[in-house]
């Protein structure tokens, strides 16, 4: 068996044990696509500058991400469905992050519910909120998070309408999957995913089922959700939730420099740079192309982060360079969680660690808190 050195491995991997539904809705984008590539290619545009007979001892990835201290400057993404990639997904990557010394976040679209993940978890996570419709549900959300004793609010602002994913319609997705025979040949050709599943109580939306009024199982549930993403959310709403949910606040969808100067105003805590995978504006520039001005923007009025494209620690490496003080993997964490569960995240976590820390070290830098501008050779999204 050849080792697994890079993410592309894992990916490979999870292609062949996860049901083609669900490993597509993790590894596709919106329309055409040409956004989910852009991000992932755009980082290759950029190019290191290599330092020699520098002192290379003692190096560290450790930073802090929004006050907490992190190994290195990665936190585990929101992902909607992560307990379909693996059974009890959002509980084995949480414990995974914990582990390692990153921050897990977990999506409202969860499979495992905020409390399921805090049952089997020692350290505070991170929850996203998506804006829903129902105020007495978000209301009630943002109140469990906080039982919970979440640490910190991550609220997305890009997904008031959906973006069209041709691979979802066409795979009839949902959770837990629908019995077509297209949909039983997928899961029977992957039979230890199936046998996972079926040891498991998680198999739908755990943060909605049974605590959204009137949704009590799936085609409730797909008829609510269908029509709770709110339209309506503006700035005021933002401000609503700041105020109810009284701790650290990361907004997420950031792709320009007007919206970031506004999430500055508004108070958050940190902004992440992000298109939502490429999954929502299909022809928005890529989220590496517009770091840089973002962080030129904003200076120090709010923490910047980014996510999108993230595929190895060179990536990291890079934004950081470019001012992010932490960057956000998702579909690397998702590929390693289809592979091989929780060891499989981990194993993700450490393929970028020792990617970033060799990659640091040849530029000349031991200290993850001292990359910059300084060791970037040439950065085509720079300003003139």
């Amino acid at each position: 068996m050849s080792p697994t050195l890079v993410i592309n491995d894992l990916k490979k991997k999870a292609q062949k044990r996860v049901p083609k539904m669900f490993f597509d809705y993790a590894d596709s984008g919106s329309w055409t696509e040409s956004t989910y590539r852009a991000n992932e290619h755009d980082f290759s545009k950029i190019k290191l500058r290599q330092r020699i007979a520098v002192d290379m001892t003692n190096r560290s990835l450790a930073t802090k991400m929004v006050g907490q201290s992190v190994s290195m400057p990665v936190a585990l993404a929101p992902t909607g469905l992560t307990g379909m990639q693996h059974a009890n997904g959002e509980i084995l990557a949480a414990q995974a992050a914990e582990e390692f010394g990153v921050p897990f976040t977990l999506s409202t679209m969860s499979i495992c519910s905020i409390e399921a993940v805090a049952a089997k978890t020692t350290k505070p996570f991170w929850f996203q909120l998506y804006v829903m419709r129902d105020k007495e549900f978000l209301k009630n959300l943002i109140e469990r998070a906080k039982a919970a004793k979440c640490s910190a609010l991550v609220i997305t602002l890009d997904l008031q309408i959906l973006g069209q994913r041709h691979k979802d319609l066409r795979n009839g997705l949902s959770a837990p999957p629908k019995f077509t025979p297209k949909h039983i040949w997928q899961m029977a050709t992957r039979p230890l995913w199936c046998l996972q599943m079926l040891q498991t109580k998680h198999q739908s939306f755990g943060n909605i089922v049974g605590h959204a009024k009137g949704v009590s199982d799936l085609s409730s549930l797909s008829s609510w959700t269908a029509e709770q993403f709110d339209p309506k959310l503006d700035w005021s709403a933002v401000e609503e939730i700041k105020k109810m949910w009284g701790g650290p606040v990361i907004l997420k969808g950031i792709l320009d420099v007007e919206d970031a100067k506004i999430a500055a105003q508004a108070g958050a805590d940190a902004i992440i740079v992000s298109n939502h995978g490429g999954r929502q504006l299909d022809g928005a520039p890529s989220s590496i192309e517009v770091l840089g001005e973002i962080v030129d923007a904003v200076g120090d009025q709010v923490e910047v982060h980014i996510d999108g494209g993230i595929r190895s620690g060179q990536d990291i490496l890079k934004a950081v360079c470019l001012g992010a003080k932490g960057t956000y993997i998702g579909r690397p964490f998702l590929y390693g969680l289809g592979a091989g569960g929780k060891a499989g995240v981990t194993t993700a976590l450490k393929i970028l660690e020792n990617e970033m820390d060799i990659t640091m070290a040849l530029c000349g830098e031991r200290l993850a808190t001292n990359l910059g501008p300084q060791n970037i050779y040439h950065n085509p999204f720079a300003a003139q």
